[in-house]
């Protein structure tokens, strides 16, 4: 790693572990990762991946949490949100099987918002009896809508790959070289219903701009030395939106609309004192920058002061400004 006085150091949880620690969330502030070293471990041959339905919330936000805190559960859980599609069950089936496709042909979503689970489990091939077991049993403790039970098997790597699938499919409309004005919020779990009722209620009502990813996190799983900026509850969660701008158009799909209802979800996390942080912010002055960091904004300007003491460092964050002392 190189350091902002100009030194390259070696790096690890055992050696130089304070600047470790301060890289990692550090927005660039403290150094550049010239190199990495990350442990492997062998890849399983296979994934069962599914993906199921809710329309009541709460119920989704139970099964998250209940998934995340288990400690035999699948491999992967993310959820995400789905307003104002219809055709939707349909547009699965050409890589997902439904458990009973009558049920699932005779679903409506009725224009509502609709809150999808979707799970993984990575097994070798030895082990697909036992798997498949498993998986059912894990189901069957969940409360999703059973007519909207989707399930595929695919091979690890084209797992890891899915999202690939999605921007050759952009990029073939060209809608992959466009502005991408993403909103990235770390909610704690005490506010994440009144933030859904009005988000998802009121502010996104029409058809979204693309993917809004939203997901329980444990807290524990995240080191306390880093620099990053979490809530302070035991569970978060992840909501982002990763929406697609189109250039020329003036209307809900166009770049000064997303921008607005953008601020709008940032006014009204504000107004309502839910204690979000964004994750990957940009703010323009020092205030914003004090209150996003709150208590450890001294022991970040002490960090800034050690390891890059000219303020040389990604200074577009303005955070800090060079050569001048810091307070």
């Amino acid at each position: 790693m190189s350091a902002g006085k100009g030194e390259v150091i070696n790096c690890s949880e055992e050696q130089n572990e304070d600047l470790f620690h301060s890289v990692l969330g550090g927005l660039g502030q403290f150094g550049i990762i010239t190199r990495a070293r990350i442990s492997l471990e062998a890849a399983p041959a296979r994934v069962k991946w599914i993906r199921v339905l809710y329309s009541d919330f709460a119920a989704f936000t139970q099964d998250q949490e209940h998934l995340i805190s288990s400690e035999n559960t699948f491999d992967y859980v993310e959820g995400f949100v789905i307003i104002n599609r219809t055709g939707l069950l349909n547009n699965w089936r050409s890589s997902f099987n439904s458990k009973d496709p009558v049920q699932a042909s005779q679903f409506k979503s009725d224009g509502k918002t609709l809150f999808c689970l979707e799970l993984a489990k990575y097994f070798n091939l030895d082990k697909t009896d036992l798997i498949n077991e498993e998986v059912e049993n894990y189901l069957s403790r969940l409360s999703y809508i059973r007519s909207t039970l989707f399930m595929s098997e695919v091979a690890y790597i084209d797992f890891l790959d899915r999202v690939h699938v999605s921007e050759i499919k952009l990029r073939s409309k060209d809608l992959w070289d466009v502005p991408h004005p993403w909103l990235n919020l770390l909610i704690p779990k005490s506010k994440i219903h009144t933030f859904a009722e009005e988000v998802f209620g009121s502010i996104l009502t029409a058809t979204s701009n693309g993917p809004i990813l939203i997901y329980p996190v444990n807290r524990s799983k995240w080191g306390n030395r880093t620099s990053v900026v979490i809530p302070e509850e035991h569970i978060f969660y992840l909501v982002a939106f990763l929406t697609s701008a189109v250039p020329s158009s003036t209307g809900t799909d166009g770049l000064e609309h997303i921008l607005t209802q953008n601020k709008r979800i940032l006014e009204f996390c504000e107004t309502a004192h839910l204690g979000v942080k964004q994750y990957l912010p940009h703010y323009t002055t020092k205030k914003e920058w004090q209150a996003h960091f709150g208590p450890r904004w001294e022991a970040f300007v002490q960090r800034k002061s050690a390891y890059d003491p000219l303020a040389i460092l990604a200074p577009g964050q303005r955070i800090f400004q060079k050569a001048i002392p810091f307070s």
